[in-house]
Order: C-alpha cells, then sequence, then structure tokens
C-alpha cells in the first residue's frame, strides 16, 4: 500500500514536523507498506489544496501532519472516495478520514504550571506561530496551567506567524522577555533557534515543546512539553494498512504515555513532585484541561 505523509513547512525542524518524521520511518518496517513523503508544501490554503490532491490521486492513503489538514483535507478525501485519509492532530472524520490527536494540550497544561512555579520575575509567557486548532488548544492549556497554580500571574501570550523564521521569533521573544516574562513557553519548529538566542541573551527560561530540548540545552530550557507526534502518525499508518479507517478522533494522551513533561536538572525536588502529582490527576480525568482562550493578546 502506497501511502504518503504529507507536511507543510521545513521537514527537518528540530521540531514538530522533525517528530513526526521519525513515525513515519518506523512505519516503513510495516509489512506491506510502502512509505513517501511529501514536504516542504507552503502555509498557503491554494498551495496546500493542490499538493494534497495530487498526493491523493498518486497513492493509497495520505497521513496529512499537522492541524492545517483540518481545513482542507475533507474536502479532498470527498474527491477520493475510494482512498484512505488521516490526520495527525486532527479533528475531524468522515467515511475514508480518521484524525489522531496527540494531546499537546495535557502537556502544555504542565508546562504552565512548571512556568508558575519557575519564574522569578512573577511573569510567564507563550509563544507559537500559526493559529492552528493544535496550537490554540495549547496556548489555552498553557494559561490554564499557569492559572491553576497562581490565579492572578500575568501571562504574555502571542502568534508571531511563523513556525521557521527564527528572526521574527527572537523579535517577540525578546520582547517578551523587556515585558517582564520570566520564562516562556515555545511552541514551534525551526524558529525555536531564534527565540532561544532571545533567552540567552535575556536570561529567561524557556520550555519547549513536541521533544525533550532539557536534554539539549538545560541551560536555557528548564521542563519541555513532549508530545509524540510519530505515535500518531505510526498508529495512522498501522490502521490505514489494517484496512481500518475509525470515523472518529483517536486521542492519544498522558494515559496512552503519548505526551509527559521533562525537567531540567535545576528544578526543585519538590516542584518535579508536585508536576508528577498534576500530571496523574490529568491522565485520571480529574484535573480538566481548558482548551478554548479569550483572554488579551500580545503583540508587537
Amino acid at each position: 500500500m502506497k501511502i504518503i505523509a504529507f507536511f507543510v513547512g521545513t521537514l527537518h525542524d528540530n521540531g514538530f514536523n522533525s517528530r513526526a518524521l521519525a513515525g513515519a520511518e518506523r512505519a516503513r518496517a510495516l509489512p506491506g507498506a510502502q512509505i513517501e513523503i511529501v514536504s516542504g508544501v507552503p502555509f498557503d490554503l491554494a498551495d496546500m489544496l493542490e499538493a494534497l490532491n495530487f498526493a491523493a490521486a498518486e497513492s493509497d492513503g495520505v497521513v496529512f501532519i499537522g492541524g492545517q489538514g483540518n481545513q482542507i483535507t475533507p474536502q479532498i478525501a470527498s474527491l477520493y472516495p475510494d482512498r484512505r485519509f488521516a490526520i495527525v492532530q486532527g479533528e475531524v472524520t468522515a467515511t475514508n478520514l480518521a484524525s489522531y490527536d496527540v494531546l499537546q494540550e495535557q502537556s502544555a497544561f504542565l508546562a504552565g504550571c512548571l512556568a508558575a512555579r519557575m519564574t522569578r520575575t512573577g511573569t510567564v509567557a507563550h509563544l507559537s506561530g500559526h493559529r492552528v486548532t493544535p496550537g490554540l488548544k495549547g496556548r489555552a492549556a498553557f494559561v490554564a496551567g499557569v492559572r491553576h497554580l497562581a490565579p492572578e500571574m500575568p501571562v504574555l501570550t502571542g502568534f508571531c506567524g511563523s513556525q521557521d523564521d527564527s528572526t521574527v521569533t527572537e523579535s517577540w521573544a525578546r520582547a517578551q522577555a523587556s515585558a517582564g516574562a520570566g520564562v516562556l513557553f515555545t511552541m514551534l519548529n525551526a524558529a525555536r533557534d531564534g527565540a532561544s538566542d532571545a533567552c540567552r541573551a535575556s536570561g529567561m527560561r524557556q520550555i519547549g515543546n513536541a521533544t525533550d530540548w532539557c536534554a539539549v540545552d538545560p541551560a536555557v530550557f528548564v521542563g519541555s512539553a513532549v508530545a509524540q507526534i510519530d505515535l500518531g502518525v505510526e498508529q495512522a499508518i498501522a490502521d490505514m494498512l489494517a484496512g481500518r479507517v475509525p470515523a472518529e478522533v483517536v486521542p492519544l494522551g498522558l494515559a496512552q504515555g503519548a505526551v509527559s513533561l521533562t525537567l531540567a536538572p535545576d528544578v526543585p525536588a519538590a516542584v518535579a513532585e508536585e508536576m508528577a502529582q498534576i500530571a496523574t490527576r490529568i491522565a485520571e480525568g480529574t484535573i480538566p484541561v481548558p482548551t478554548r482562550y479569550t483572554g488579551p493578546e500580545f503583540t508587537l
């Protein structure tokens, strides 16, 4: 079965796409799988539609990587009823379309709790690029996590319009540091480098996402909201190969071991224990994770 893993933006981005690519690469070992990669598609509606239509015509199935697929995949899936489709970080379904949702909002909530405990300035911040559903849910959850432990703490939250342009993110992160943020939660791809440069210059600590950034640079990263997007990709491909296209949104969160919060070595043991207790309560469902935010926005 020829299955195309479809990526928007930079493929090797040290973030979301890189993590998803690892899942697609591992899926090559599944019996009967012929996996091809389409990448570098611009974040533009017309470009995404054209590229996705071509991918569907040339394959037996397409796995769209990212919440950008929610807007266009149902339209293309309806044109190819004999093909199988999936969206990783999706929220839409059809008879030949399944969605797999790695619950980044759960680890983002934990990131908010950590930020509230670790900021030395009494203010925290969030920075992401595109206003797609997973990013919006992650932002809402981060703010809710901050409020869970510090109801009155200021949160500077913004979307800069780019996941891959480090010049843009460095400007935004520097501005957030200048506005008083002591910890910055980033949901970025290749553009994370710019935010990290701003953190080094200002002393602001960062909480990363998708992969374990504490293992990369613990001097900058006080934590990382890990989201194993690769597990969603693998499951989507395995289901396609087995002839399953569940017309539902398949959740993959703390309870399934798909998200977590990693910590830098300098996080106090008491804070680490508190984060573990909160994670357990989220997995059990006793702490709800909000996914909508209606508060103020930080802008340049």
